[in-house]
Parts: structure tokens; C-alpha cells; sequence
């Protein structure tokens, strides 16, 4: 969340970005589409730009707005120079004073060449904007000369000949923040108290030639964002501001075209800590950039709609909105953090993201910047234009570096070619049945696909045995499953699973193979018969991913590389545990799960660790420590084991012996009606009946490690050293014999 002075837009009149198929740059994205649910993806309008970026000059400063038409594309900020692509800072540099102009097919600078500065302090580029025939370019900002040629932080450059228009000049007292502009009225918004002389409190409006209108829309704080709805009748307004034309509306409002009166205020309607940075329309809506500071912001995008001016829709993610516009029923954005919708959280950021404007449903769209220098935002204003027959969407901002590699400022996208292929598949086998061979695959991820087809492929054979879909998102990669039943008892198979986008596919798997089992394996048939909701085994090789030997496809996704495949493992007769380092190593379920009412976790554990950790248990963030957390197993650092709920405090029963010794240990923590239970190698070590609730909030399980701040005995380490296997969630309290007769079959009798 940013507090700073922001970037513009991109290019051109409401009518002009319409007809143009504008885009938009947003903060943050949304729900995450349910496990493996492809028909989803129908729902939603296709994302016609890939995420491969091009080849494009780059600046030596920050891109804060852009315009574009007929294949030219206009940025202006803070830079001196531009260099070609793969240039290294300082290097094969050409002047560019805070502009440049750049042929929109190519990446490479036009002819077009514009110095703006100032004669004491930092000239700047905040404004750009096209007139609707294209034949005018107005610049805002903070300047006093086009070059050389005396202005006062606004100009008109005359695009057929790069050069400033002789009859336009008005005095603007400070910074212009953005502008748009019709066929006969510039619009401007900013610092300024005064345009020509006369009193225009943030906002103002002149004509094509530079005279001052009546219009009058006086805001007490700066104005950050103006736009003409597209029947030319009303304006809309954003930015700090509490009160416009002496009326309370915080951040937004909507005055009549002509006058400037008041037609639509929002008390109330946006935090006072936040505020609006860009707004634009398409032929049904206004879309809202939002930014704030401090807790409890709104940083999101919000839909009106144009018939009423009323919300359609509003997201909550975090990440500093910079601008939006729309191209083709999608937005293209800027995002941090969408835990609050259900989406990813603050860590990783991603820079560039793309939702629908009829709900805020992330697509999959998933290019990505650094935050890069200054403010850490990364991406600031964005511009679309059509050349050859091709769409191109140029990012303009302060990041140093686009999809991994250095480039600086400017970066751009097109409707094709589409070069990146899908991650390969991490793939786990299961032969807890007999007479079958279960194929378990943690799904792709494609940076502008959800819905890829996977290949499976058996005993190296070219053609493959089965074909299936699936939709997954960077953060939300469901497990899929196909069950060969073509095999004999004995026979030993081996597997190979693509992913393919339907233009670029992945490198086969490596190899998974398996021998059919001629009877089933006790141990996990009785964990799954007493319902288990999700069930980890750890027999995975080098991957992110543990399978679900459940129905419920709750897979495991493994963080920072733990030791897989240690032996002996818990069970007589399983393949192998997983280790984790104490430091940074855990799993969390890809699924987000309601609260459990009643549940119990179980798990086996061996350690020698004096420093304790958590084992597993329940929390609302997967990328980092969980900020709500409880159902939790964690180790003091003596080697007793606590069980803790949230449930009116912070209450836990703790166990009276020592498990840090070494040898493999069954920990088994219930919850119903019958209070807290906590089980270890089958037998009751400790309880309480009185508590038979837990805090409520939407989690994921998590194994290995979560925070553990303020929990009574806590130990050194939120994080658990030492070996974990077979891992099980029940959304029921296991009884004592059940428990018991898990903890049996431990000999696999």
C-alpha cells in the first residue's frame, strides 16, 4: 500500500479508449475458480493477451502515463533517456526527457521526440491524453517548457508533426495529475488552485483552445483522476478529496459535463484512508483504482454502474491500485495481496493480473514485474493500440525487471505469438487397493491458461493412455486423478503426465513407477473407512506436491524443498515419510476449508529436536505465519506435545511425557462434543471435556510449521524438525478405539 504521488493513463478520450479497446491497471485480484473447475473458465471473458512480453526500449526512470492510437504509443514520467532492449542501464542510451514516443508493433522509438522540463526543481510527466481524432496530444504534470517553448504544466503537442501547439496556453499553478479530453473541452485534474488566473480548486476545464470554462467541480484535497462518461453528459471524479463543490463525497463523485454541479456523491462509500487514482469507463461502467494507507484500506477496484451510479461490484485485495481501463470485458491489473477474497496472498506479489469487469473473478493471467525503484508498486499505467492486425497492451511503471529478466519502465503484450509452455506435472502413484494403480498429479500452471489438457502416458509408449482438463491458478492447483485398472497383480508400470495450453506443451514427468498390490494395505484402508477428509502420505519424489489418498482431492503443496523420501517411514510396509528442517519447511492443503466444527488431526512423528515446533494444525495463510491460528499439534521444546484451541482463549492440553526421542510416535487430537482429546501411540495422554468449539474463520491445514506466538510452553521454533508421515484430517472426533486400532495396524497386521 502506497501513499505517494501515482501515474496515469494511457491514452485518449472515454469514446476514443472505447472504440480503441483500452485496458486497465488494478490492484488486486479475487476468488480463486473451485478445484479442477474448468466450466468456470467458460463464465468468463477470454484473455486474449499472453503473459510472454516483447521486445521493447526501456527508460532509465519511471514511466507515470501513457496514450496510445494508431499503433504510436506515448509515455511520459520521470526518465532522461531510453536504451534498446537487453541494454544494460547506462549503456547505448538515446535523450529522452521525460517523454518518448514508440511504434507499438516494434517496441522502438518514432521520430517523436519531446523534451519537457522545468527551471529549478524536477520537471515531470503525470498526464497524457489524446483528442478523439487523435490529432492533439495534451500533457499534464510538472513543467515549464515543451522545447523550449514556454508552458505552464500543461501543453498541446500536435501529433502529425511532434511539435507544441503555438495556441494553447493556459497557466496552471501546480502539478496536473490527468486529464481527458472530448471534442471541444480538456478536462484537468491535480494540485492546482487556480487555471488562467481564476479560482479552480483540483479540478478544471478549457476549451481545445486553451480558454477557461465555467465549469467548476472544487475539490479540498488533490484530484487524482478524471473521466468522461461516454454520452459525454457527466464527468467523474477521483482522488483525496472529502467535499466537492462544498457537498461531503470522499475519494468519488460524478458532476454534470456542462457545469460542473454535483449529480452523484459517495459518502461514506470509499475509507477515509483511501483514495482514488484513475478512473475509466466502457459502455456500461465506471471502474475505480483505489489506494490507501494504514490499516483496514481499501485498495481494490470497484464497478458502477453507468444507469445509476450504483456498485455492481467491489473486491478487496490489497496492492496499491495505480489505474484501470478495459479492453473486451477484461481488466488488466496490479496486484499484492487477495487472501481476503479467496485468492492468493501478500507473498509472492504479483504485479500483473487480469478479472472480468461483470465480477471480480481473477483470470488467468499472470505476467509479472519487480516492484522495481521508488514506491514499490512495480506497474503504473497502462495503453492498448492495434497495429498490423495485432493487439498490443503496453505496461509503463518503475520495475527494473519483467517475467524474471532485466528490463526497465516499459514493457508490452500482444495477442500472439503465445511461447511459454505449462509447468511440467509433479505426479504421485497409489496402490493402496489391489488389482489398480492410482495416477495422482498436482495440476499445471500456464502464466495466461487456467484450462490445460493433460497426457497421460504408460511404459514409455508414445501415444497416451488417457486425456483429461483441468483449470488451476498459480496458488490453486488441484490434484487430478485417473486409476489404471488395465493391470495385473504383480506387474510393475511406470507413468509420464504433459500439460499442454493447446499451443505450447510441457516435458514429460519424470518416470513414477509402481508394482500392482495383490491385497489391500491395512493401515490406509482403515484411515480411509473411518473418513478421512484428507490423507498425506509422503511418497512423493522431488515435487511441490503431497497426494490425497481421499476422494476429496485435497492435495498437499510442499514449501521450500523438505526431504522427501526418508525411510524407514511410520508403517511397516509404506514407502516413505518426508523431513522437515525447522527453519522454513511445511505443506499447506491447496483447499480453503470453512471451520471445522468437529475434527481430529492425526499424524506420525520422529524427532530429537530441542526446539520445538509445530506440527499440524489450522490457519488462515499459506505463503506466510497465519495471522489467525488454532487445532493445532506443536512440540515444546522438552519434547511434550501441546493440542491447542481457540475457543473463548486460548486453551491446550499438554502431555506429561517427553517424544523428541528419536522413534516414531502416532499423535492423534480430537474435538466434538466430548471436549479436547490428544492421543500418542494410541493411548489417552491428555484432555479436557469443557471446550468443544474453535475460533471460526476459513483456513488451510497446515503441516510442518505455522506461527505459534502467544501459546502457552511455546517452543523456539514455529517450525517442526524432524520426520511427519502419514497425515490425516477426520471431520469427526475419532473415538478411542478407533484411534487404538489405528495405532495397531502400525506392523501392518
Amino acid at each position: 500500500m502506497m501513499n505517494g504521488s501515482t501515474g496515469r493513463r494511457h491514452g485518449g478520450s472515454g469514446r476514443v479508449r472505447a472504440a480503441s479497446a483500452a485496458l486497465c491497471l488494478f490492484a488486486g485480484a479475487l476468488t480463486a475458480t473451485a478445484a479442477g473447475a474448468s466450466p468456470a473458465a467458460a463464465l468468463t471473458p477470454p484473455v486474449s493477451i499472453t503473459a510472454d512480453d516483447l521486445t521493447t526500449w526501456q527508460t532509465n526512470g519511471i514511466v507515470w502515463s501513457m496514450a496510445a492510437t494508431a499503433g504510436v504509443v506515448y509515455a511520459g514520467g520521470t526518465f532522461s533517456t531510453v536504451r534498446p532492449p537487453d541494454a544494460a542501464a547506462g549503456t547505448s542510451e538515446q535523450p529522452a526527457v521525460n517523454f518518448a514516443a514508440f511504434d507499438a508493433a516494434t517496441g522502438a522509438p518514432t521520430g517523436c521526440s519531446l523534451s519537457f522540463t522545468l527551471s529549478s526543481g524536477t520537471a515531470t510527466v503525470r498526464a497524457l491524453a489524446l483528442s478523439p481524432d487523435g490529432e492533439t496530444l495534451y500533457a499534464g504534470g510538472q513543467f515549464g517548457a515543451v522545447n523550449g517553448v514556454g508552458v505552464s504544466n500543461i501543453a498541446a503537442v500536435d501529433t502529425a508533426t511532434c511539435t507544441p501547439r503555438q495556441d494553447f496556453k493556459i497557466s496552471v499553478s501546480a502539478t496536473v495529475r490527468a486529464l481527458d479530453v472530448t471534442a471541444d473541452t480538456v478536462y484537468l485534474a491535480g494540485d492546482f488552485n487556480s487555471v488562467g488566473g481564476q479560482t479552480r480548486n483540483k479540478f478544471a476545464a478549457v476549451t481545445t483552445g486553451a480558454d477557461l470554462l465555467p465549469w467548476t467541480a472544487n475539490a479540498d484535497e488533490v484530484a487524482r483522476a478524471v473521466q468522461v462518461t461516454p454520452d459525454g453528459q457527466h464527468v467523474a471524479l477521483g482522488g483525496d478529496f472529502f467535499t466537492v463543490n462544498g457537498t461531503t463525497s470522499h475519494a468519488l463523485a460524478v458532476v454534470d459535463a456542462t457545469t460542473g454541479a454535483l449529480t452523484k456523491s459517495y459518502p461514506g462509500f470509499i475509507p477515509n484512508t483511501s483514495t482514488v487514482q484513475d478512473l475509466t469507463t466502457d459502455a456500461t461502467g465506471l471502474y475505480t483504482a483505489n489506494e490507501g494507507t494504514g490499516g483496514g484500506v481499501f485498495d481494490g477496484r470497484i464497478a458502477i454502474d453507468l444507469d445509476d451510479y450504483q456498485q455492481r461490484w467491489r473486491d478487496t485485495c490489497l496492492g496499491a491500485t495505480q489505474a484501470v481501463l478495459v479492453h473486451s470485458g477484461v481488466l488488466y491489473s496490479h496486484a499484492h495481496d487477495c487472501a481476503s477474497m479467496g485468492g492468493f496472498p501478500d507473498q509472492p506479489r504479483k504485479h500483473l493480473l487480469a478479472q472480468s469487469v461483470d465480477d471480480p473473478t481473477l483470470l488467468p493471467w499472470f505476467p509479472d514485474t519487480n516492484d522495481g525503484i521508488g514506491e514499490p508498486v512495480g506497474p503504473r499505467v497502462m495503453a492498448q493500440t492495434d497495429k498490423g492486425g495485432h493487439h498490443y497492451l503496453w505496461v509503463g511503471g518503475e520495475f527494473t525487471t519483467v517475467n524474471g529478466a532485466g528490463q526497465q519502465g516499459l514493457t508490452r503484450f500482444a495477442d500472439g505469438p503465445d511461447t511459454g509452455a505449462p509447468w511440467v506435472p509433479n505426479v504421485s502413484l497409489s496402490t493402496v487397493a489391489p488389482g489398480r494403480i492410482d495416477v495422482n498429479w498436482q495440476t499445471s500452471f500456464d502464466t495466461d491458461d487456467g484450462e490445460l489438457t493433460y497426457r497421460i502416458y504408460k511404459d514409455g509408449a508414445s501415444t497416451p493412455v488417457h486425456t483429461v482438463t483441468g483449470y488451476s491458478l498459480f496458488w490453486d492447483r488441484p490434484q487430478l486423478k485417473w486409476t489404471d485398472t488395465d493391470v495385473a497383480v504383480g506387474e510393475t508400470h511406470s507413468y509420464r503426465i504433459t500439460a499442454s495450453d493447446g499451443t505450447n506443451t510441457s516435458a514429460k514427468s519424470p518416470a513414477q513407477s509402481a508394482t500392482v498390490a495383490a491385497s489391500t494395505q491395512a493401515y490406509p484402508a482403515r484411515v480411509l473407512s473411518d473418513g478421512a477428509s484428507l490423507y498425506w502420505r509422503y511418497d512423493e519424489g522431488t515435487s511441490t506436491f503431497a497426494a490425497d489418498t481421499t476422494g476429496g482431492m485435497n492435495n498437499g503443496f510442499l514449501r521450500n524443498s523438505p526431504a522427501y523420501r526418508q525411510t524407514p517411514a511410520a508403517i511397516a510396509g509404506d514407502s516413505t515419510a518426508i523431513g522437515f528442517d525447522g527453519a522454513t519447511e511445511y505443506a499447506y492443503s491447496n483447499k480453503l476449508h470453512p471451520q471445522p466444527t468437529r475434527f481430529s488431526v492425526e499424524t506420525w512423528i520422529r524427532t530429537t529436536t530441542t526446539r520445538g515446533g509445530r506440527i499440524i494444525g489450522f490457519g488462515n495463510l499459506t505463503m506466510q505465519n497465519s495471522t489467525r491460528f488454532d487445532k493445532h499439534v506443536y512440540m515444546a521444546n522438552d519434547g511434550r506435545l501441546v493440542f491447542g484451541v481457540s475457543s473463548g482463549g486460548r486453551r491446550t492440553v499438554t502431555t506429561t511425557g517427553a517424544y523428541n526421542d528419536g522413534a516414531w510416535h502416532h499423535v492423534v487430537a480430537t474435538q466434538g462434543t466430548g471436549g479436547m482429546r490428544l492421543y500418542v501411540d494410541g493411548q489417552l495422554r491428555a484432555s479436557n471435556l469443557l471446550f468443544t468449539g474453535s475460533e471460526s474463520y476459513p483456513g488451510y491445514w497446515r503441516v510442518g510449521g505455522d506461527n505459534l506466538s502467544n501459546w502457552a510452553n511455546r517452543p523456539t521454533s514455529n517450525f517442526f524438525a524432524g520426520q511427519i508421515d502419514e497425515t490425516a484430517v477426520y471431520p469427526t472426533a475419532l473415538s478411542a478405539s478407533q484411534v487404538s486400532a489405528h495405532y495397531a495396524l502400525r506392523t501392518g497386521e
